[in-house]
């Protein structure tokens, strides 16, 4: 476990809100960034999705177009069959054996029916499946086009904000090593369970900022002095005094100035 120097708590709430200052930063440039992750990944299911659909009714239509081949290769032969039954016919003995041949004639005719019936079918789920796949393909064509354009903007915002987020990132890490694990388990707590993630906050006007209740004038004093650690009754948020907080801004402002 990573061991810290004892700070004094007015380096500690320095040290807490020079976090929350560069955490702040870091959540606005991911705001920047928004939904627009979530819509790349969105999208590139749906193409990943379109794309697989496509490739299985093309792959069905070379099924449907090899079974066609099939019956009318059949159709072929049941017809050779009939002419060779009709030449045996020509040379049968008796009635029995006329008879047999005529019915084989009469299968052979039916096999036939039967497969220029399914032969109909198959062309006419040939004809809904490639009109499926030419609608799958205008849709696989807006959304990888809408998705290229999304990636673009994705990557411009990236290219913008990602070595200052990097910097951020590490400056964040570097300076909550400063903080005793506690108080670092507090602040972290308290900005997870807020709206806007400030979880360290000045007093501006009496009230802590963002916020409508008035601190009782004891308070504010004892916040001023800066001899413990105080937070604020109504959001649980840690509160420093607005000098503290104009210094620690002109102080980081300075830093981000060297990104």
């Amino acid at each position: 476990m990573a061991t810290t120097k004892e700070l004094s708590v007015e380096e500690k709430l320095r040290a807490l809100y020079d976090l929350q200052i560069i955490d702040t930063r870091i959540d606005e440039i991911r705001n920047v960034r928004g939904e627009l992750p979530l819509e790349v990944e969105d999208l590139e299911d749906e193409v990943a999705g379109l794309t697989t659909r496509l490739e299985k009714l093309q792959s069905d239509l070379v099924s449907i177009e090899d079974s066609i081949k099939s019956k009318k290769t059949a159709i072929d032969n049941h017809h050779l069959a009939i002419k060779k039954y009709a030449e045996q016919q020509k040379d049968v003995r008796n009635n029995r054996e006329f008879n047999a041949l005529t019915k084989e004639v009469e299968f052979q005719e039916l096999e036939i029916q039967l497969a220029e019936k399914q032969i109909k079918e198959l062309k006419a789920s040939t004809e809904h499946k490639k009109e499926v796949v030419s609608n799958s393909k205008d849709k696989l064509e807006q959304k990888s086009t809408h998705l290229k354009h999304k990636k673009a903007e994705l990557s411009d915002i990236m290219s913008e904000t990602e070595k200052e987020e990097s910097y951020l990132t590490q400056k964040s890490a570097e300076f909550e090593g400063s903080i005793e694990e506690r108080l670092l388990a507090a602040y972290k707590r308290i900005r997870s369970s807020v709206r806007n993630g400030l979880a360290v906050v000045s007093i501006e006007r009496g009230a802590s900022a963002g916020s409508f209740f008035t601190i009782p004038p004891q308070t504010q004093v004892e916040i001023a002095a800066r001899k413990k650690i105080i937070t604020d009754e109504h959001s649980g948020r840690i509160l420093v005094d607005a000098a503290l907080a104009d210094e620690e801004r002109e102080k980081m402002d300075k830093l981000f100035a060297k990104m």
